[in-house]
């Protein structure tokens, strides 16, 4: 029998209460405490947003980035339902939580960047829809999408709560919305590099290009089996549990391959545009365009031989490497890049950055307290036996 049918999930244990909950949980409390300021007294008590730059780290980081970093359930998903590689299954109910948080923690920041937060349910009601809108995409297929991944995470509860007649009813239809599961993040993480295409101008030509929609795709599945390999590795060392690595070696190799596709687009249509002479003028785009270049490259030199993809700690800083890649190609195009004319500046306020933390370390703690009494990581001792 294949390894994934005899990989059992099962609660890690532990006590909930240690040092890693605890700073979690006060960064969480200064997060709501800024939070109810900026809500009582609207944006301008806590940010540095402008008429010139609207949206800030809240949209870039928690959304825009955030989602990405939360491709990871959909990329295994592929991997399992789609190219049928089921030897990968222990991998899909970790990585689906770690989208689950990060994709609902993004729903909700949303709303924290809204001035008028309070018509938020326009964008799901019919006569105010404007399917014309690329961000009116975004948002329905987003907030689709969170509905779908906790259906797709509930056999999770109802085998913690022995709710076995209701999971069986449930696994006759979880293909459909396995299947919406993995259509829902194509079509939003393309209409995330749209935004920035109707956007012109404004946008530095570094990364303003027709093919941002393939560009945004292409970079959230990697990044997908960027953040595996990360939270792998992590989870790994935290709980002192055997790392996976005959399951993220070959899927090291399939990344790999998705990332050399995107740079042969990347450096292709640079190229064709006559762009790439941007990147060799003294500025900060040209600076942060070859950080940006040289952390997606990284991964070939760190694993790019089989021997290397043997090594857990190489594994890990490749996925560290994309995911700072994948962060730089965003907050290049939405923010640094971004210009809408002399007058106007744009840096974070601290409330901005610890609101941002707050949002990161919630996911942690969501993640934690999860895996610890809910059936998510596979069994150690079948995990070990590989």
């Amino acid at each position: 029998m294949s390894s994934h049918q005899h990989a059992v999930p099962v609660p890690v244990g532990g006590k909930l209460f240690n040092a890693a909950t605890f700073v979690c949980g006060v960064l969480v409390a200064i997060m709501i405490a800024i939070l109810i300021t900026r809500f009582l007294f609207g944006l301008g008590a806590v940010t540095n947003l402008n008429d010139g730059y609207p949206w800030g780290i809240w949209v870039v980081f928690d959304v825009v980035i955030g989602s990405a970093f939360a491709c990871g359930g959909f990329s295994v998903a592929m991997l399992v339902y789609i190219f049928n590689k089921g030897e990968y299954h222990p991998l899909v109910r970790p990585a689906l939580l770690a989208s689950l948080m990060g994709y609902t923690l993004a729903g909700v920041g949303v709303i924290f960047d809204l001035g008028r937060y309070w018509n938020f349910w326009h964008i799901l009601w019919p006569t105010y829809a404007n399917p014309n809108s690329v961000m009116f995409e975004v948002a329905v297929c987003i907030t689709a999408y969170v509905l779908v991944m906790w259906i797709e995470f509930s056999p999770v509860f109802l085998e913690k709560w022995g709710m076995k007649d209701a999971k069986k009813k449930l696994n006759k239809v979880l293909f459909f919305f396995i299947a919406l599961g993995t259509l829902l993040p194509m079509m939003h993480q393309s209409s995330l590099g749209t935004m920035l295409v109707v956007m012109g101008s404004q946008i530095n030509p570094l990364w303003q290009t027709p093919v941002l929609p393939l560009l945004y795709l292409l970079t959230a599945i990697v990044i997908g089996y960027g953040v595996v390999l990360f939270e792998s590795c992590v989870a790994s060392s935290a709980y002192r549990r055997q790392i996976e690595v005959h399951l993220l070696q070959p899927m090291a190799k399939i990344m790999l391959g998705t990332l050399a596709v995107y740079l042969v687009v990347r450096i292709g249509d640079l190229v064709m545009r006559g762009a790439l002479s941007h990147a060799m003028s003294p500025s900060l785009e040209a600076l942060v365009f070859w950080v940006e270049m040289i952390l997606f490259m990284a991964p070939f030199a760190l694993i790019g031989s089989t021997n290397a993809r043997r090594n857990p700690a190489r594994l890990f800083l490749a996925g560290v490497a994309i995911m700072l890649g994948g962060i730089f190609l965003r907050v290049n195009g939405f923010l640094i890049g971004y210009d809408t004319g002399p007058g106007w500046n744009y840096f974070p306020s601290i409330a901005e950055m610890l609101v941002t933390i707050g949002m990161f370390a919630t996911e942690v703690l969501g993640y934690i307290i999860i895996t610890r009494r809910f059936p998510v990581l596979p069994r150690e001792d079948v995990s070990a036996a590989h």
